[in-house]
Formats: structure tokens, C-alpha cells, sequence
């Protein structure tokens, strides 16, 4: 096994551990394993990011849309979006969701092969900034909405039907923390979604010299930023908060991984990540 073999397995190690760690701390309620999966998840953040640094040298950054540095960029802002959260939250309650999406992105990175997309070559920087970075940071910020919802979803019901606690339960933070992160995520992720979709459908028109190609990618890209906005205009104007904001990031957050794993994988696509 090479070196690069043993680095990547080790990073997945750290992630696997992470996901482990975190739900069995919830369980026997041992604050040690919850910590435990956190600073696993902050080493293995750290390794990931020597390696996503190592494959953009030796793939140069005109190729940086390849389907293995794509997939494993995905993972990384997943986890950095983690952070940011984790932060501004005060609570770590989000890497229940966390480490495990990493681990499977990182791990579909390495076995994902595809062609380069062809891109103009002066046109690539700023269209990786632009398209790719903006889509993985509301992705990151979709997943976080994702976990925040069904956590909101779960208290929300035991609190209603006044059920016994289980005593995982005990340790999560308040519906309103719950909501917040929804909000926070919302208002972040939409602005920054909008902008990846308003390049992308730059790139396309110097690439193949028209805006829309009606490619399935495209389509569903448009079905979920019109469900984004109306999430993003009520949460904004209109001040939803609670159930509704939590199961409209559970509906996005599905879409998206029909986009990511239904189209990327499955349909042809200009963003197909079929051999």
C-alpha cells in the first residue's frame, strides 16, 4: 500500500471514529466520547486539508474539476461549515451529522473516476471561486439546516406529546438553538447558493454557447433554488420559525443528495460523474 494509500485510509479512520464516538457518547451520555468525536473530526480536518493541498498540486488548478477532488472538497466544507457552527452555537450537537457525511464523501471521492470538464482554460479560476466554492459552502450550510431540523423535529415532538425523555435526548440543546441554526444557515446559504448558480450558468454559456442546455442538473438546480428562496423570503420577510423552516431543510436537503448521487452519478449530465 502506498503512502498516499495509508494517509487517505487514515483520514477515514479519523472521520469513522468521529461518527462513532458522538451518537455512542449521546447514548451512554459520556461527554468524554462526544468530545472525543469532535477533536477526532478537528485531526481529521486537518490531515484532509494536507491532502486536498497535495492533489491540487499534482493536478493543477486548470483540472480541479475532476470527480475526485470534487467529491473530497464537498467533504471538507461539509465539516468546516461544522465549525463555523460549532462556534457560533456554543454546541457540538451537529456532529452527530457531521463526521458521518465526511466519511462518506471522502470515501466516495476515492473511488469516484471521471472525465475533466471542459472548461475554458481562462476561464477556470474563476469559475472553480465562483461556482464550486459558493455551492459547497451552502451545501455545508444546507447539511447543517438538515441535521438542525430533524433534531428540532425530534425535541418538538416529545415536548408535545410530553413522551419520556430518552436520556440522549437530555443532552441536546433548545428548540431555539435548534432554530437558529436554521436561520443562520438559511441566511448564509441562500445568498451564497444564488451566486453559484448565477456563475454556473455563466460558465455555460462561454462552454457551449448558451445559458440553459436543459441538462438534468440544471433542472433540478432550478427546482431546488426556487424551494431555497421560499424558505430563505419566509424565514426573512415573514419570520417563519419552527416546524416549517425544519422540514423545508429536510425537503432541500434531500433534493440535494438526488443531485449529488441520483444525477452526478446515475444521468448524463455535463456534471456527470460516471467513468
Amino acid at each position: 500500500m502506498t503512502a498516499s494509500r495509508l494517509f487517505d485510509l487514515l483520514i477515514a479512520l479519523l472521520y469513522l471514529t468521529g461518527s462513532v464516538s458522538y451518537p455512542l457518547g449521546l447514548v451512554l451520555r459520556r461527554s468524554i466520547l462526544k468530545k472525543a468525536a469532535v477533536w477526532t473530526s478537528v485531526a481529521a480536518f486537518a490531515l484532509h486539508t494536507v491532502d486536498l493541498g497535495v492533489r491540487f498540486v499534482e493536478i493543477g488548478a486548470v483540472n480541479l474539476q475532476q470527480g475526485q477532488f470534487y467529491m473530497s472538497l464537498l467533504a471538507w466544507f461539509v465539516v468546516l461549515i461544522f465549525f463555523v457552527l460549532w462556534r457560533r452555537l456554543k454546541h457540538d450537537f451537529l456532529a452527530m451529522i457531521t463526521a458521518p457525511l465526511a466519511l462518506v464523501l471522502f470515501s466516495s471521492s476515492l473511488a469516484v473516476r471521471t472525465q475533466v470538464l471542459a472548461v475554458p482554460e481562462h476561464f477556470s479560476a474563476l469559475w472553480f471561486s465562483l461556482h464550486v466554492g459558493t455551492i459547497f459552502v451552502s451545501l455545508g450550510l444546507i447539511t447543517m439546516a438538515f441535521g438542525a431540523g430533524v433534531a428540532y423535529l425530534h425535541l418538538e415532538k416529545i415536548i408535545k406529546t410530553k413522551a419520556k425523555m430518552p436520556g440522549f435526548s437530555k443532552d441536546l440543546p433548545s428548540l431555539e438553538t435548534f432554530d437558529r441554526a436554521n436561520h443562520w444557515a438559511v441566511s448564509v446559504g441562500f445568498p451564497l447558493y444564488t451566486i453559484s448558480v448565477m456563475s454556473g450558468f455563466l460558465w455555460a454559456s462561454f462552454t457551449w454557447k448558451k445559458i440553459i442546455s436543459w441538462d438534468p442538473k440544471e433542472l433540478i438546480t432550478i427546482v431546488i433554488w426556487i424551494i431555497f428562496a421560499v424558505l430563505f423570503h419566509q424565514r426573512t420577510a415573514l419570520g417563519w420559525r419552527g416546524r416549517k423552516p425544519a422540514r423545508m431543510a429536510i425537503v432541500l436537503f434531500a433534493l440535494c443528495l438526488v443531485s449529488l448521487v441520483g444525477v452526478n452519478f446515475l444521468l448524463p449530465t455535463h456534471h456527470s460523474f460516471r467513468p
